[in-house]
């Protein structure tokens, strides 16, 4: 699953770049078949938009938010994308300036205002971004643009219009959530965000949207909190990217990296300061594991640790035996791995790039065991007997119980990200393949898959070409794990047509169809295929 080529061309740096949006969809030069039963559309997105008039945006995480949309129609394709009409894109374009703070970027107060006026701002409290760059996803039959903020975006999928701007604040007590929910078969949703919670003390609450509600009203209202979780520290979150899911359990990875909240409302309102310049590493703490039973809610109190992981994506979480087998895409460390997608990083050229992605954290696909039941007299037992892993479990003489993971692939500076599984039937169960996006040295390179009981490994990759997160999309008469499709967006700078739509057997990622279209496209996080 390593990398077989280098870059030292750079074109990489084009999926960095701003794009127009369309007014109306293009056609797609189709080679190969697209499978019949591809009807509806691949949603994407990411950064489109990466500086205003003069002024760049820093981070990778800054542009702004760009829905990206390839339609099948009778084996024919369309590609279409429009800017999400939030209100720092709308600000920004009309004032010619960057007027909301973004991840990594700064605003800066407005220049034609006097000291008066700028002074009184202030005591407005902060204006937190709605750039919704980040994923898209059901709620009920209406479909959300997200980041990881309080505010949501209503998206019509078919005209990519922008609808509404949601407070998630007026509905449940929350500081925000991720941009990975989970979501049950009948359209129930589940996030996870940081909250106050008793005594002014901080923690983590999921929370639970119901599906379509008979009565046609908004699921949203009826949003509620099922269970919390303690914070490690009382000032100080940790970053939360994703969690974890079993049939019967919640799983929170505590990771080091923290929010230094104190510094984030005071900094805001002294100077210019962004999201950025609030995270910072507790080198002793480790990492934290914890779990919760989903149905009723109800922490449980056993403290489960790990050594220092950075981690932003789930692959799996299921329960087999007594225990909950945890699969992630960790990064070894303490240390940020955000510090190191900089735009001025990643559009550096091919040896610089290697150069700073030496520094930083290593990836690694690791599985995580928990034992369910736990017994205190078990100290310096390993309490894992689940016979295909290697993970362990033991209890250490504080009572804490420490977790070595079992690797289930590691290359340097070769990391297996933005996961993806059969989800509507392995979601939450026992399972096989993973499918990811290859970063080489922090630029995409290529897809992979993961046989996570065997290891075995498959990869797709051409040069000079940029995928994005695999999707997986099920044979409607499927019968195995991975029967079925993937779709990831490629870009190839160089060529005649330089943005494509690759469509690949999910069973050993061979091609099956392409669909080519006349202009570029820049770097997408994450979407979903909607039949």
């Amino acid at each position: 699953m390593v990398s077989r080529f280098e870059h030292p061309a750079g074109s990489y740096k084009k999926i960095f770049e701003t794009c127009e949006e369309l007014a109306e969809p293009l056609p797609a030069t189709v080679t190969g078949r697209i499978p019949s039963f591809l009807k509806g559309s691949l949603l994407r997105l990411g950064p489109g938009l990466f500086e205003i008039g003069d002024e760049p945006f820093y981070h990778l995480f800054d542009g702004q938010a760009l829905m990206h949309k390839f339609d099948f129609k009778d084996s024919q394709v369309t590609y279409y994308r429009k800017y999400i009409k939030t209100d720092a894109y709308v600000r920004a374009i009309t004032e010619k300036r960057v007027v909301i703070t973004e991840f990594g970027t700064c605003a800066y107060p407005d220049p034609c205002k006097n000291i008066f006026s700028r002074f009184f701002s202030y005591f407005k409290g902060v204006e937190v971004t709605d750039n919704c760059l980040v994923n898209v996803y059901p709620i009920g039959e209406d479909f959300y643009a997200v980041t990881e903020t309080n505010y949501i975006t209503k998206v019509n999928t078919d005209t990519l219009e922008t609808q509404k701007k949601v407070d998630l604040c007026n509905y449940v007590n929350i500081n925000g959530v991720t941009a990975h929910p989970h979501i049950e078969k009948d359209g129930t949703v589940y996030n996870i965000g940081n909250c106050m919670g008793k005594g002014a003390t901080l923690a983590y609450n999921i929370v639970k949207i119901p599906p379509t509600q008979k009565d046609k009203s908004d699921p949203i209202e009826k949003s509620k909190v099922v269970v919390q979780f303690p914070s490690a520290e009382r000032f100080k979150p940790s970053y939360v990217h994703s969690f974890g899911m079993s049939e019967n359990y919640f799983v929170f990875v505590e990771t080091p990296i923290k929010i230094n909240l104190l510094k984030f409302l005071s900094a805001w309102s002294i100077r210019g300061t962004n999201y950025m310049d609030c995270f910072e590493a507790n080198e002793t703490q480790g990492t934290l594991f914890h779990i919760a039973k989903k149905d009723p809610g109800e922490y449980i109190d056993h403290k489960f640790k790990g050594a220092a992981i950075g981690m932003f994506h789930h692959i799996n979480t299921y329960e087999d035996q007594g225990f909950i087998v945890v699969d992630l895409c960790g990064w070894k460390g303490f240390e940020f791995v955000y510090n190191y997608l900089w735009l001025a990083n990643l559009r550096a050229n091919w040896e610089e790039v290697k150069k700073a992605a030496m520094m930083a954290p290593q990836p690694e696909v690791r599985r995580y065991v928990i034992p369910l039941d736990v017994h205190k007299e078990e100290q310096g037992k390993n309490l894992v007997s689940l016979p295909y892993t290697t993970a362990t479990a033991v209890m250490l003489a504080d009572g804490n119980i420490w977790l070595e993971p079992e690797v289930l692939f590691s290359g340097p500076r070769q990391a297996f990200e933005f996961p993806q599984i059969n989800y509507q039937r392995y979601g939450g169960k026992n399972y096989t393949y993973a499918y990811g996006l290859g970063l080489n040295h922090f630029i995409p390179d290529r897809i992979c898959k993961l046989n996570v009981k065997t290891k075995e490994t498959w990869v797709w990759q051409e040069p000079d070409s940029y995928p994005s997160e695999p999707l997986f999309v099920q044979t409607p008469d499927g019968v195995d794990e991975d029967d079925g499709v993937l779709l990831t967006i490629v870009v190839a700078p160089g060529s005649q047509r330089p943005g494509y739509l690759l469509i690949l057997n999910a069973k050993d990622l061979s091609e099956i169809a392409r669909a080519e279209v006349e202009c570029t496209m820049p770097v997408t996080f994450h979407g979903m295929y909607k039949p």
